[in-house]
């Protein structure tokens, strides 16, 4: 377990945070900085950006999994990078009604190298208006 420990170390690193392990996925939690209301409240809790990994293989493939809260007007743009990045983009949806403005969630996956995804991820986010960060 030390070296997934490293690995997810170094996953974590690359997207300049910290990273946890629970029941064998290393995941890391971003967030974007940007103001939004449901009904009316402003929250920063459905603005998230989650990157995980798992059942990393022998050859030093893993199940990488994202979640990515973004603005109506980032979606073309952001799915354009993240396909050109040779990733899926596996849903684009709402989770909210009555938010302002719109959010939609882009879930992308891979399997692959960990680091090789979270640096493709990370590229990626230079699409965005506001870069995720801890």
């Amino acid at each position: 377990m030390n070296g997934y420990t490293s690995l997810c170390d170094q996953f974590s690193a690359i997207f300049n945070t910290k990273s946890k392990i629970s029941h064998g996925v290393c995941s890391v939690s971003l967030h974007r900085n940007f103001s939004v209301t449901v009904q009316g409240r402003t929250t920063t809790s459905v603005v998230p950006v989650s990157v995980s990994f798992e059942a990393l293989d022998q050859n030093g493939n893993a199940l990488n999994l994202a979640e990515i809260a973004i603005l109506e007007k980032e979606v073309p743009s952001f799915m354009y990078s993240v396909v050109q990045h040779g990733l899926i983009v596996s849903a684009l949806h709402n989770h909210w009604i009555f938010v302002n403005p719109n959010i939609l969630y882009m879930h992308i996956q891979s399997v692959e190298p960990p680091l090789q995804f979270g640096r493709k991820l990370v590229n990626a986010f230079s699409a965005l208006s506001s870069y995720p960060k801890s």
